[in-house]
């Protein structure tokens, strides 16, 4: 379970005021695969930034129970100057799970050869996607924060990543960015719209799109 109460958060633009989060209280189910929706811009990024703690909010707060993850494939926690290994390894100890275990996942998953065993410093963008989405991915929490996750590497990854993904979430629930409806269809049981700094939840992914396409006034994706 994930509840909003009274959450509250703007940052500033070149064009001002930016509202992402207007006095929101709502609760998300345990165990739910949850669409995140709404136009460019609207904050859905930050809104999961929340839920994950990299940002505050201005005013209320997040309640979570259950372990939850960072954004999933989200790579800049790293420290550049430890390999592949021993970030794993270290964040392993932090979430409590076994250290042998998940650098053996994500050694195979990722697919970075001799490179896992290298400063993070000299990967390309892509070789810490990969490993971002391995570590992340290969630690069992109870809801993961989707953005895109399926975005990264090449095509044999990106299907790689969504069979994997598709299959932790038999166990777990997720809040899911993705500008595909289609994939949303597939992951997710619910939906929820952001505009304008408001939330406005649906227990059914289709009159969530709905809602959201009206919004757009199309029923094209973005």
């Amino acid at each position: 379970m994930i509840r909003f109460e009274n959450l509250t958060k703007t940052y500033r633009t070149p064009a001002g005021r930016k509202v992402v989060a207007d006095d929101i209280t709502l609760t998300i189910p345990s165990g739910m695969s949850m669409a995140l929706m709404g136009r460019n811009g609207a904050g859905k990024s930050t809104l999961l930034e929340m839920i994950g703690g990299l940002v505050r909010p201005d005013r209320g707060r997040i309640v979570k129970e259950g372990s939850v993850s960072w954004r999933v494939g989200y790579a800049g926690s790293f420290h550049k100057d430890m390999t592949g290994a021993q970030n794993t390894r270290f964040i392993a100890r932090i979430y409590g799970v076994d250290t042998d275990s998940l650098a053996a996942f994500v050694e195979n998953f990722a697919e970075l050869g001799p490179h896992f065993h290298s400063p993070v410093r000299h990967y390309s963008s892509g070789m810490k996607a990969r490993l971002a989405f391995g570590v992340s991915i290969g630690i069992p929490f109870d809801t993961y924060l989707v953005d895109e996750v399926t975005a990264v590497g090449d095509a044999a990854f990106k299907l790689k990543s969504r069979e994997i993904f598709e299959e932790r979430m038999q166990t777990a629930g997720a809040i899911v960015v993705s500008h595909s409806t289609a994939q949303l269809r597939k992951l997710c049981q619910s939906g929820a719209i952001l505009e304008n700094g408001k939330l406005e939840y649906f227990d059914d992914i289709d009159a969530a799109i709905a809602r959201h396409h009206a919004n757009m006034g199309s029923d094209e994706d973005e």
